[in-house]
């Protein structure tokens, strides 16, 4: 898995992969889910595998050193003392992020020897067990919403000789007890930066996680810093992967009735035109598509652009041909297409931004803009997290891109 990371640019020499050296993955993970169902079958099931069981090995160590997510708990049940058997329904509430992303954001952390560390969001205490290795077990705190997840956690990271604090807490408030903290690592996706983030931040500190909509097509990393004076400074990067959605927060997706009326070009408009999509390395642009206008997703398996709106049923799509032309086909109450077109212009206007000023403000108000004056491109981040019921993990849309690149 290393060479592997190592090969394709993840990762460089240095602590973090002599770090994943050193975690055995089997212990953290000793059971992981494997999906038996079709993408779009219901009810989903799934097999638990169990390292205790000779004929799961194989297909359990594929999980566990692959490229995906291995997910690690079912409708948060307890996970230690699980008896292996198939589960039908429900979804997974826990799971470890893939190696790609945790590796890239975890060097981005520049952990150190001493540091304190807090791993927002345990899960399989991966991150946990890094920051252990590197900075020391003493000054690590993991948090997470789960007790069961908290509990597996502590066991099995003391069975690979690590004893960091864990425990169970609303990963929103950070862990006051432990403040101030060198180092912040989020594991799952924010739609603005709670206030006790930044508080809990040490002088010199850093802190990373996902900002994004509730569309995981196109994230954003937001990166705090505290000045040594005690200012925090705060910017959005666009990136091309990012973690789930959190708890308590829905994620849209593509259903297969809206994806097989988009590949039917059912009752869609079409046009031909020379102006193509704008490329998709310009994540600064579609970064700020999806906040100024909200409520879009990318199909990333087509060969073509295909972004769809599910709350209202609307799409678009675009072909290249031979000549250099594009095909655009458009259908539903939303101009899909017109929207990409304006914020082009307006992304270009303000200066082809990858990374915005990300503003923080006393009252609470959270907004990020770039570019100034008349050309100033900005968007108010929400002012609270609305209750909801969170898309499943193992959901085949919400997955960022086909191929992992380096956030």
């Amino acid at each position: 898995m290393v060479a592997g990371l190592e090969a394709s640019g993840h990762l460089r020499p240095g602590p973090v992969g002599d770090a994943f050296l050193a975690v055995r993955r089997e212990v953290l993970m000793p059971q992981a889910y494997v999906r038996r169902s079709r993408p779009d079958e219901t009810p989903p099931r799934w097999d638990l595998l169990d390292w205790g069981v000779p004929a799961d090995r194989e297909e359990l160590l594929g999980l566990l050193y692959g490229v995906e997510s291995v997910l690690v708990q079912h409708d948060g049940e307890p996970v230690l003392g699980r008896v292996p058997a198939p589960r039908s329904g429900g979804s997974m509430t826990a799971m470890s992020s893939t190696a790609g992303m945790t590796v890239a954001l975890l060097q981005r952390l520049g952990l150190r020897p001493g540091q304190r560390v807090l791993d927002v969001g345990t899960g399989a205490g991966v991150t946990a067990a890094v920051a252990c290795v590197i900075a020391g077990a003493a000054g690590v705190v993991t948090v997470d919403r789960d007790e069961h997840v908290t509990a597996a956690a502590r066991e099995r990271l003391a069975l690979l000789g690590h004893r960091p604090t864990a425990v169970t807490g609303n990963g929103q408030n950070g862990w006051p007890a432990g403040a101030d903290y060198d180092r912040i690592f989020v594991s799952y996706a924010i739609p603005r930066v709670p206030e006790a983030w930044p508080q809990q931040l040490a002088a010199g500190g850093l802190a990373l996680a996902t900002l994004s909509t509730s569309s995981p097509s196109w994230p954003g990393l937001a990166v705090l810093t505290r000045t040594g004076s005690g200012r925090v400074t705060a910017r959005l990067e666009a990136v091309r992967l990012g973690h789930r959605a959190g708890h308590g927060w829905s994620q849209l997706y593509l259903k297969p009735g809206l994806r097989g009326r988009i590949e039917a070009a059912d009752g869609g408009s079409t046009r031909t035109t020379h102006t193509g999509p704008p490329p998709d390395d310009a994540r600064g642009l579609w970064l700020a598509l999806d906040h100024l206008h909200p409520g879009l997703v990318r199909n990333w398996a087509a060969d073509h652009l295909v972004i769809g709106a599910p709350d209202c049923g609307s799409w678009v799509t675009a072909r290249p041909d031979d000549s250099g032309t594009w095909t655009v086909t458009v259908c539903g109450p939303r101009d899909i297409w017109a929207e990409i077109q304006d914020t082009a212009t307006r992304w270009q206007a303000a200066g082809s931004p990858s990374s915005y000023r990300l503003h923080l403000e006393p009252d609470g108000t959270q907004w990020v803009s770039a570019g100034s004056g008349p050309a100033e491109l900005s968007w108010q981040l929400p002012a609270a997290l609305q209750p909801a019921v969170t898309v499943p993990p193992q959901a085949p849309e919400p997955t960022p891109a086909p191929k992992e690149s380096t956030p």
